[in-house]
């Protein structure tokens, strides 16, 4: 099966995100190709996890929660997403803020 490219993917996210009520928002541009996609969940501007795409050992992806264990420490969280960012200049991080993002971001990746 043919991969989809990263731009593709978080273009289909942002689009199922706004259509579904929420708002999304690219807050970091990756490898348009095969960068690893870093979401960050909210609803109403309450931190949720962090939802990141990479691969499984079997080599299928996967979606796993990353980060600080409480996602309301703001710092800990941009901490990070800065420290990710520098390790892999490729990664893009998304923003969304709609009800039980991590639902959604689920739903999306049975489609993807």
């Amino acid at each position: 099966m043919a991969r989809l490219k990263s731009r593709f993917l978080v273009d289909l996210l942002i689009r199922r995100t706004e259509a579904a009520g929420g708002f999304a928002a690219i807050l970091a541009r990756g490898d348009e190709t095969s960068g690893i996609i870093l979401v960050q969940c909210s609803d109403r501007g309450e931190p949720g996890p962090l939802l990141e795409r990479r691969f499984s050992q079997d080599g299928h992806h996967i979606w796993q929660a990353v980060g600080p264990d409480d996602p309301k420490d703001g710092e800990a969280r941009a901490n990070y997403q800065e420290r990710r960012r520098k390790a892999d200049p490729d990664l893009w991080i998304v923003e969304l803020d709609i009800a039980d993002a991590p639902q959604l971001v689920a739903e999306w990746a049975a489609l993807t």
